[in-house]
């Protein structure tokens, strides 16, 4: 980006502090820009969150760190280094799992050791079943990390143009057309097997009955290396921060967006609630399409993103909580699965309505590579998915204590007791509080059917001189694509104010920004 020309006196306001945001504005204020972050919320974040239980901080949001190198880049082109910022441990086991019915399975950053205790726990067949699969997971990255993940705006005729004659059959081979669940079938005999990878659709807020193939990439992604963070995720977000305000961003919190203006059908600068107009050659943002699609930041700016709503993802129930633990041995990640996992997501997408016996994920923040002592009462984030409509439904008491009880029954099933619990719950309908338009939905668009991953929003918009950013736009959901979407957004920021400058030299900033 540093061969792009522009001036100090261009000015981009950023719609949201999560890490899209954050990264757009980092990038934009290294080359100069006045750049102006406006977030509602007193925090920044965004889904990287925290929530106060009795004075401790749980991280209620993402919380696993992977594809480590889109930091490293990011911070490297700030002068400074990932590891000047941040206390990264490489977590050894990646998860650990157990199911309802008996069995416990934990996964391992060492593909070897996985395999064996794959063997162990299911047959020697299914063992060398995981090194197929990974293979196969780790060529379905290696396809589409250039032609799709990393490309601005990609399309079908795109990515199999950039893959040329001889990389066709890779395209084939990485099964766009087939699901994940009927992939998976093909590899594991074993049910729990098929259950354990397919809950990688989750991660971009999807069905494995509905969502291509192409998502076991997820699978290679974890095995490329998981981290985790000393204090949380919150730090990396304030990391960015931080390198932002250093290179001119100015960030206001409490400040929210009630308006995109326009002028002569361009993106001119924001009004906020109380009234106080922001100028701006440029407006980025970083909040879900679905807030700026139903008019949440405007009406002049609506055509900028479409308004469908059958392919929200999935939303969540979680308990930020301390407790005592007793019983099963916690990891770091750790995952417990419904008897039911296809029951499980025909009741979330086609019933609308919470599981009738959900898969359970804890994060127990406070164990890493060392135990803990057992007298302790643990920092734990409890989490299930859930139908994506709370702007809809309003999760009463009565059915959330209903929800609790089916949660912590299945948790007991599994082993794990949990006593003495302070909690703080978070529904649907919480959940579209915080990002409004979403209904609650945590991932932009699921990714069903093999056009959904086209069918995000890109940088650019039809509104000249408004981009977006976030999870909910490409390359997709989770912390380090959004991170990739901030800067695929500040590039086209730079390109666009460049290409003005070059066809009017003398053009001047469409106003003064009040700060």
């Amino acid at each position: 980006m540093s061969g792009m020309r522009v001036k100090r006196s261009d000015k981009v306001v950023v719609v949201g502090a999560g890490i899209g945001g954050l990264v757009c504005a980092l990038q934009l204020a290294r080359q100069g820009l006045d750049v102006t972050v406006c977030e509602k919320a007193d925090m920044l974040g965004g889904k990287i969150r925290t929530v106060d239980v009795n004075g401790q901080a749980v991280d209620s949001g993402p919380t696993v760190f992977t594809m480590r190198w889109v930091f490293e880049q990011i911070f490297a082109d700030a002068g400074t280094t990932l590891n000047d910022h941040l206390t990264l441990t490489p977590a050894t086991i990646l998860a650990r799992h157990a199911w309802p019915s008996g069995g416990r399975l934990d996964l391992h950053a060492d593909i070897d050791q996985s395999a064996e205790a794959i063997a162990e726990f299911a047959g020697w067949a299914e063992g060398k079943a995981y090194l197929d699969f990974c293979a196969r997971a780790r060529a379905t990255y290696e396809t589409l990390e250039k032609p799709f993940i990393l490309s601005p705006q990609p399309s079908p005729a795109s990515l199999a143009f950039g893959a040329g004659l001889r990389g066709l059959g890779d395209l084939w081979r990485i099964s766009p057309f087939t699901t994940l669940w009927q992939a998976l079938s093909g590899h594991f005999q074993d049910p729990r097997l098929r259950q354990l990878f397919g809950r990688y659709a989750t991660y971009c807020g999807s069905s494995p009955f509905e969502c291509p193939a192409t998502l076991m990439l997820v699978a290679h992604v974890e095995q490329d290396g998981v981290w985790l963070v000393d204090g949380g995720m919150h730090r990396l977000a304030a990391a960015v921060e931080q390198l932002a305000v250093k290179a001119g961003a100015i960030f206001r919190y409490r400040s929210c967006v009630r308006s995109i203006e326009t002028q002569r059908g361009s993106a001119s600068g924001v009004t906020l609630e109380n009234g106080e107009r922001l100028d701006a050659d440029a407006v980025v943002v970083n909040a879900d399409p679905a807030a700026v699609a139903d008019g949440l930041l405007g009406p002049d700016v609506r055509r900028a993103a479409y308004a469908g709503r059958a392919s929200r993802s999935l939303s969540a129930v979680t308990w930020s909580m301390t407790a005592n633990v007793r019983g099963f041995p916690l990891a770091r990640h750790n995952v417990f699965f419904s008897s039911d996992y296809q029951a499980e997501f025909e009741d979330i997408f086609h019933r609308d309505r919470l599981p009738r016996e959900p898969t359970v994920y804890v994060c127990a923040q406070d164990r890493g590579e060392a135990p803990l002592r057992p007298s302790e009462p643990e920092r734990l984030l409890v989490l299930i998915n859930a139908p994506p409509i709370g702007d809809q439904h309003p999760f009463d008491t009565e059915e959330v204590d209903q929800c609790a009880h089916r949660t912590f029954d299945l948790l007991r099933r599994c082993g794990l007791e949990l006593t003495s619990r302070d909690q703080i719950t978070t529904t649907p309908a919480d959940f579209n509080r915080l990002f409004p338009g979403t209904g609650g939905a945590l991932y932009g668009p699921a990714s069903h059917g093999w056009t959904a991953s086209f069918s995000r929003p890109t940088a650019r918009t039809p509104v000249p001189r408004l981009y977006l950013a976030g999870g909910s736009t490409h390359p997709g959901p989770g912390v380090p694509m959004a991170a990739l979407s901030g800067r695929m957004a500040a590039a086209r920021v730079l390109r666009d104010l460049a290409s003005t400058r070059r066809s009017h030299p003398a053009a001047t900033s469409g106003g003064t920004s009040t700060r």
